[in-house]
């Protein structure tokens, strides 16, 4: 189970990040993970739970949003939001795609809490 392992990480730097801003509490860590990424959510936010046991931010809820797959189609010059993560096809003119812009992401991109 990979996640568990993602889940240290997200709280050693989710830590890091609320000391050098002066956070007394962290509530929220906000995450963002591609369709792609090979993350499954749930398993996440169960092993999130594990990882901040005894730490800064242990009473933190992890929120998770989801992106989808956002390709570039080189036939029609055009960058597109797949509503399927398969097939990578171009959803105009149905040509294959492997241009992906957005969609394998695991980014750390807030916390929020009381300074």
């Amino acid at each position: 189970m990979h996640e568990l392992s993602i889940a240290y990480n997200l709280v050693e730097i989710a830590e890091e990040t609320a000391k050098l801003n002066d956070f007394k509490e962290v509530e929220i860590v906000n995450l963002r993970i591609g369709v792609l990424s090979g993350v499954v959510k749930e398993a996440l936010l169960f092993s999130f739970d594990i990882a901040t046991e005894g730490t800064l931010i242990e009473k933190a809820k992890l929120s998770v949003e989801e992106v989808p797959i956002k390709i570039y189609c080189s036939s029609c010059e055009d960058e597109f939001v797949l509503k399927k993560p398969i097939p990578i096809r171009c959803p105009v003119c149905e040509k294959r795609s492997d241009q992906i812009i957005e969609g394998k992401e695991i980014e750390l991109f807030s916390l929020e809490g009381a300074v």
